[in-house]
């Protein structure tokens, strides 16, 4: 089975200065492979075959690196920004190419989920758009005190601070697109916002998966200490 993804690759990455004035952030070495490979080839895994590569910055490099996609067993194809337009505005551009429910992902994450249970999950849904988030434990290192009015009711010994990331991973229907307008800056979390002003049904598909986002210099150093364990070979 065929299926349709795009991959959004056009961003600065200016917190991984001065990699990136050099290299854009898609193609940094992970390990023996560059970021979008291993992206490509885990979309492959799942046949997600006919991939959009959304670009600005660097859009030569990343083209000229990739090709049609022959060699990673996939149909690529690049689109690029004449400015910058966000995370989901790039999307937009695709229009008239996406044709059926599609996968967009963040260029800058490594993950090994299960990209087919997350999209028979959001087809089962039905819903404009799925959300893939990432439960994100972080320990705290002081005891929390509860208290009503000047009296303590409660303490916490150092409890962890549970939060859910978005992982930068989303399903989406072909009709998402024209919530979002042409031409314009538009990022996900404003397409996001939009759809529950307008009380429109968001699915969330939590993930349980190894995940990264490779967004400062300590996350790219853990990309590559990862690269061993979760995805040579």
């Amino acid at each position: 089975m065929s299926r349709q993804a795009v991959i959004l690759a056009g961003g600065l990455g200016s917190r991984l200065k001065p990699f990136t004035e050099v290299i854009p952030k898609p193609l940094l070495p992970v390990g023996e492979k560059a970021v979008l490979e291993i992206q490509i080839a885990h979309l492959k895994k799942y046949d997600f075959d006919q991939i959009f590569l959304a670009t600005n910055y660097m859009a030569d490099y990343i083209e000229n690196f990739f090709g049609d996609g022959s060699r990673y067993g996939v149909h690529l194809e690049v689109s690029r920004e004449d400015q910058p337009l966000g995370t989901a505005g790039p999307v937009k551009l695709l229009q008239s190419r996406l044709n059926e429910t599609f996968l967009v992902m963040n260029g800058d994450i490594l993950s090994l989920m299960d990209f087919t249970k997350f999209f028979d999950f959001a087809l089962a849904k039905q819903t404009l758009l799925t959300v893939a988030v990432k439960k994100i434990v972080t320990p705290y290192d002081f005891g929390n005190i509860c208290f009503d009015g000047d009296l303590v009711t409660r303490i916490e010994e150092k409890p962890n601070i549970v939060t859910y990331a978005l992982a930068g991973i989303y399903a989406m229907q072909p009709e998402i697109l024209s919530l979002i307008p042409d031409g314009e800056f538009f990022g996900m979390d404003k397409l996001i916002q939009t759809m529950l002003d307008r009380s429109l049904p968001i699915a969330k598909y939590e993930m349980d998966e190894y995940w990264l986002d490779i967004g400062r210099i300590d996350d790219y150093q853990k990309a590559n200490d990862a690269y061993q364990t979760h995805f040579k070979g």
